[in-house]
């Protein structure tokens, strides 16, 4: 008997799922909660551990012509002094790119590859995840739509596994308590368009997380032939007192403007570029402690379901990917007929301890974690060179340690 895999969450995390379970030959259903999927959302980068897995999958080319591969990193502090630069993707030595691009480009070409892959009786939309019940016959997943909240028939499955974001309804089910984990820090995020800042393939980090921050790339190149770019932004501060962001309305300009109201370098108008944004979203900077057990029984979970962290160097999407794939694989040594419950707690065995360290990193020592240790040496104040407060090859090593505890160091990109 053939076995049967319910994936619920039809996101970055559970499409990635699909596709590794297709290339393996396992047949898979996905199970999504909106009724219609749509290019939304703002930017991300693929980080070459990302592309890695997207390679893998044969989605590099689309992905490549849909985004803009960056050239370079670059940190500077909120005078608009430059701190550091670093290559990136290719052009620091590794076999594939970093990529910016939209979320909803990103997401499109992923949805349509698993439909033609899959085939779209495969794909179910509308459906929003009730709960999982099991037995050691099967798993019974029970739906209601999300249109107008009507029960769906349940589905029946040898594996469930659970895709289903940060506020996952699976999660829920095996941490009824649990809440997100909010430290003041909220976030805005929008799309301008604009001239190409730099090299037009930059990177930016500008600011710290105390005084305000912002990170800063193009997402697609000469907009409509004009030379224009998508350019994509994130504007961050961590208050004491602050309460969370709503995720469910846009964002007013008015309520962050003025961190940044003086922002204005000769080599960007930053007020101008938040200003010109088509759209405004807010988020609160939110995730959830690490916990002990992802797998129960015949359910497990994967991406933000399983490790929630902070959206800091575009690293969840990829530790989604590869949570997909080492999944596929374990799932993919499961004898015919036999139990798959083993190769859930071989996946989480090997994922989980992975994932805990990340999480806590990007809390205490995030990719800005230079700008954050600049600002700390000058007492928040313009220096008069960086090389005052610390050398370069020293602010090299903060970056290169981020990349090593979240696995896309040159070395381990090469290895794996």
């Amino acid at each position: 008997m053939t076995m049967k895999i319910a994936i619920v969450g039809g996101g970055i995390g559970g499409l990635g799922l699909a596709l590794a379970l297709h290339e393996r030959g396992l047949p898979c259903d996905v199970y999504e909660s909106v009724p219609e999927v749509r290019e939304i959302g703002v930017g991300i980068t693929l980080l070459p551990h990302a592309m890695r897995e997207l390679a893998a999958l044969g989605l590099q080319p689309a992905l490549e012509a849909a985004g803009i591969e960056n050239l370079e990193s670059v940190f500077f502090n909120r005078w608009g002094q430059f701190i550091y630069r670093e290559p990136r993707g290719r052009h620091a030595g590794y076999a594939l790119p970093e990529v910016g691009i939209h979320r909803g480009k990103l997401h499109r070409v992923m949805y349509d590859a698993v439909l033609a892959r899959l085939g779209p009786q495969h794909v179910h939309t509308d459906h929003r995840c009730l709960r999982v019940e099991q037995g050691e016959a099967g798993a019974t997943v029970h739906f209601a739509r999300q249109s107008d909240a009507s029960p769906l028939p349940p589905v029946q499955a040898d594996v469930v596994v659970a895709c289903d974001g940060v506020n996952s309804a699976v999660r829920r089910q095996f941490y009824p308590h649990e809440q997100v984990a909010f430290a003041g820090i909220n976030t805005w995020r929008g799309v301008t368009r604009h001239r190409p800042i730099l090299s037009g393939k930059s990177y930016l980090r500008v600011g710290s997380i105390d005084t305000g921050k912002m990170v800063i790339y193009p997402i697609v190149d000469n907009l409509d032939g004009s030379g224009l770019q998508l350019v994509n932004w994130v504007a961050e501060i961590q208050r004491p007192d602050a309460s969370m962001n709503d995720w469910n309305q846009g964002g007013r300009v008015d309520d962050f403007i003025d961190i940044f109201a003086s922002w204005r370098f000769d080599w960007l108008d930053v007020p101008a570029l938040i200003r010109g944004a088509d759209q405004i979203l807010e988020y609160p900077m939110v995730d959830r402690d690490p916990v002990a057990q992802w797998t129960f029984g015949r359910v497990t979970l994967l991406g933000d379901a399983a490790h929630p962290m902070y959206p800091r160097g575009s690293n969840g999407s990829a530790q989604a990917l590869i949570d997909g794939r080492t999944l596929a694989d374990e799932l993919a040594r499961v004898s015919h007929g036999a139990d798959a419950r083993a190769a859930l707690q071989a996946y989480e065995a090997q994922r989980l301890p992975v994932t805990a360290r990340i999480v806590q990193t990007n809390r205490s020592v995030p990719p800005d974690f230079i700008n954050i240790k600049v600002d700390e040496l000058s007492g928040g104040k313009p220096f008069r060179h960086i090389d005052d407060l610390i050398s370069q090859e020293e602010l090299r090593k903060i970056s290169d340690n981020y990349k090593q505890i979240a696995g896309f160091s040159l070395d381990a990109v090469r290895q794996a």
